[in-house]
This record gives C-alpha cells, sequence and structure tokens, in this order.
C-alpha cells in the first residue's frame, strides 16, 4: 500500500450528472492505493453515486452549482472519509424517516430508500450546514 494516510485530496466539479463519472474515478483511485476488497469499493461507489447525483439534480435546482468532493484516508483502522460540499438548497438527508422496508413497494412512500441505502452501508455518516455549505461526509473501514 502507497502511503497515503492523513493525506487529503480534493475535487471540484459542477454538479452535474455528468460529472459523476469524473467523481468515482477520483474516489476509486484514492482507494485503490489502499488495497481493499472490491465488496467494499463497490459499497462506497453506490453510496458516492446516491449523493452525487442527488446534489446534481436538487442542489441547485435549475441552476448549475459547484460540488466539493474531498478524501482524506486515517490509520488504525484503515478508513476513508469522503466529503461532499456544496453550497445548494440547505438539506439534511440524514433528517428524513428511514422508509419502512417491511411495506410492499406500492405501499411505501416515494422517496428515501436511496440515502437509506446509503446509511446501512457506511460505518457513519454526519452533516452539517455551516456559513452557507451543505458539508456531508461518509466515514468507511476499507479493512
Amino acid at each position: 500500500m502507497v502511503n497515503r494516510v492523513n493525506k487529503k485530496e480534493q475535487l471540484t466539479v459542477d454538479a452535474k450528472t455528468d460529472n459523476l463519472e469524473q467523481v468515482l474515478d477520483f474516489i476509486n483511485e484514492q482507494i485503490e492505493l489502499c488495497d481493499c476488497s472490491m465488496k467494499v469499493q463497490i459499497q462506497i461507489d453506490i453510496a458516492v453515486e446516491e449523493i452525487f447525483v442527488n446534489i446534481a439534480n436538487y442542489a441547485y435546482q435549475d441552476k448549475i452549482g459547484q460540488a466539493e468532493v474531498q478524501t482524506e484516508i486515517q490509520e488504525d483502522p484503515l478508513t476513508i472519509f469522503i466529503t461532499f460540499i456544496d453550497s445548494g438548497i440547505p438539506y439534511d438527508p440524514l433528517a428524513k424517516e428511514d422508509p419502512d422496508t417491511t411495506l410492499s413497494a406500492e405501499d411505501r412512500e416515494i422517496g428515501g430508500l436511496g440515502i437509506f441505502m446509503v446509511k446501512k452501508s457506511m460505518d457513519n455518516i454526519s452533516y452539517e450546514y455551516k456559513q452557507g455549505h451543505n458539508i456531508l461526509t461518509l466515514q468507511k473501514a476499507l479493512v
């Protein structure tokens, strides 16, 4: 493993779904340096896709704004922190109640399943609105 521990990396892109591949490539470049399992990498990719697409589709309404993606890898245990920052509409995706997955798809309310999957696949998720920015951080052990 290349020693990238405690090194922060950052990518800023227009919050457009066209940039999802660039965001995933950026994240995977960091993860691949840590030799984590394919299962963990797929879980991270799905979570990153869900969060970034939500920012692209909803944060700026009909306008195009910026999305900043930061990564930090820490040791002991080997863990990645992925932070999404945007200056769109304040929105805490963690505030919404989890969907009742015991109900059939027809009986469930629309929405919320994506962030629910993110919550279940990541080790920790935190949100804050600070100085005009939505800041959502995902945490996942890489071992």
